[in-house]
């Protein structure tokens, strides 16, 4: 044991001296646009993904391979020496979301740039920030002992933001570089600097699109307007008719497998988790609308939603009575919920609402079940440990809202336990613009991953 503290701190003497060409190579990855849900971008997800390959190599990964995807490539590395020790998976993502509105974000977002602590660029904390934590953890401990004290296997998708289509598909299809004993994933967040958190649970998500149609085209508003069925009019009625005056989802049996809250967790949640004016400071919105008797925290980790992210019509602003109106709906599920299930829950309650000469379509896009961390799962043990060394305190151990299509589909699919440390803020503005990473968080948590990979061979 003495041995292996010695080459823990020789790791993490290292790490912390390369410190800065850690952030030049942050701030390299961060330039190249890699917005998978836009195919413009497709030659910037390749560029990225070889770049991604080559620093792999260089910090001493082997079977180091850039694998096509169904829409970007997947680039897989590993280490395999440590025989008896377990295998540990290490899961990451370089793509990001689309940037609009540009005239929202205050500086290029491809272009990082340092203000005080924090690193602004699209991608910086979602999730390029929090991967270049683990490639400077594995850096420092091959570069000082030659080897890892636990054998790894790294996988770095191009599409997680479009809900991971090519490592969702290669799950069912049992591919090897996914065989792993416990897997480490590093894209949530922290109550505060300084603050870790282990999370216990994800929310599975359900993506899908409600078209509605009429006219066979758009027509002028002032010859048809108040003569024929509106599609806009008809899409805003079912949209509304999701949810009750209060913010309820009103889809019969939409709850009935929603997995209850205990009281002792509910306990829980309000000692360790945000409170509701903290949460919602960064949104600089109040608590109003959403399912009664919840805390804002409750409500977006534990309970489920049913959020409507985009509505567009074919008449793009004309004074026209549009052929056809589209609304984009992501549906986040608590534990117990099925993706199935739900989406069929919903086809039923939007086609009992549609009314005659109005066609109704609703497209399902994809989904993934939720995910429950077992807190008695040796991975934790070793969080706790890695986490009081580093941060001289145990992680917190809270659900999150969000949803990893790929962990959750890993998770349901073998029996594996996956450790999700995130090195994120509440305030990183993930999704939006102006997004940024806190840079202590970047470093320290390079330490975490160091004294983590430690800690699993224990």
């Amino acid at each position: 044991m003495p041995a292996a503290m010695d080459e823990v701190t020789a790791a993490l003497r290292y790490a912390r001296s390369r410190r800065a060409p850690t952030l030049r190579r942050l701030v390299t990855l961060l330039r190249f646009p890699t917005v998978s849900a836009e195919p413009r971008h497709s030659a910037d997800m390749s560029a990225c993904a070889a770049w991604l390959a080559r620093e792999l190599g260089r910090i001493g990964l082997t079977d180091v391979r850039v694998r096509r995807g169904r829409v970007a490539p997947v680039v897989t590395a590993a280490w395999h020496g440590a025989p008896g020790a377990p295998t540990v998976l290490v899961y990451g993502h370089y793509d990001v979301q689309p940037v609009e509105p540009l005239t929202a974000w205050a500086t290029d977002p491809f272009r990082p740039v340092q203000r005080g602590p924090y690193l602004y660029a699209r991608g910086a904390s979602d999730d390029k920030g929090q991967l270049m934590a683990h490639l400077a953890a594995i850096e420092a401990w091959l570069a000082t002992s030659a080897r890892l004290p636990v054998n790894l296997r790294l996988v770095l998708d191009g599409e997680e933001e479009i809900g991971s289509p090519t490592l969702v598909a290669a799950v069912a299809a049992g591919w090897r570089p996914l065989t792993a004993d416990v897997a480490l994933v590093s894209d949530t967040w922290m109550l505060a600097p300084g603050a870790p958190v282990l999370i216990t649970g994800l929310r599975g998500a359900l993506g899908a699109s409600l078209e509605v149609s009429g006219p066979r085209r758009d027509l002028h508003a002032g010859a048809f307007g108040g003569a024929v069925t509106n599609p806009a009019e008809v899409l805003a009625t079912l949209i509304a008719s999701l949810h009750d005056k209060t913010g309820r989802v009103c889809v019969s049996g939409f709850y009935d497998q929603v997995r209850p809250l205990t009281e002792r967790e509910r306990q829980h949640l309000a000692g360790a988790g945000p409170k509701d004016s903290a949460m919602l400071a960064p949104a600089g919105a109040a608590l109003g609308h959403g399912e009664p008797g919840f805390s804002a925290f409750e409500r977006v980790t534990r309970r489920p939603a049913v959020v409507v992210t985009d509505l567009c019509t074919s008449g793009e602003g004309r004074t026209v009575v549009p052929a056809r109106a589209t609304a984009d709906i992501n549906v986040r599920l608590a534990a117990g919920q099925e993706p199935g299930k739900t989406a069929e829950l919903l086809r039923r309650h939007l086609q009992a609402r549609i009314p005659p000469g109005i066609r109704g379509r609703l497209r399902i896009r994809g989904g993934c079940p939720p995910y429950t961390l077992d807190p008695r799962a040796p991975v934790v043990r070793a969080v706790r440990s890695a986490c009081r060394n580093v941060f001289g305190r145990e992680p917190a151990m809270l659900p999150s809202g969000g949803s990893i299509p790929f962990v959750s589909t890993l998770a349901a699919a073998r029996p594996i336990d996956v450790a999700l440390l995130g090195f994120g803020l509440p305030d990183d503005a993930t999704h939006a613009p102006n997004e940024r990473l806190y840079l202590p968080n970047l470093f320290r948590g390079t330490d975490a991953c160091i004294e983590l990979y430690q800690q699993l061979l224990t």
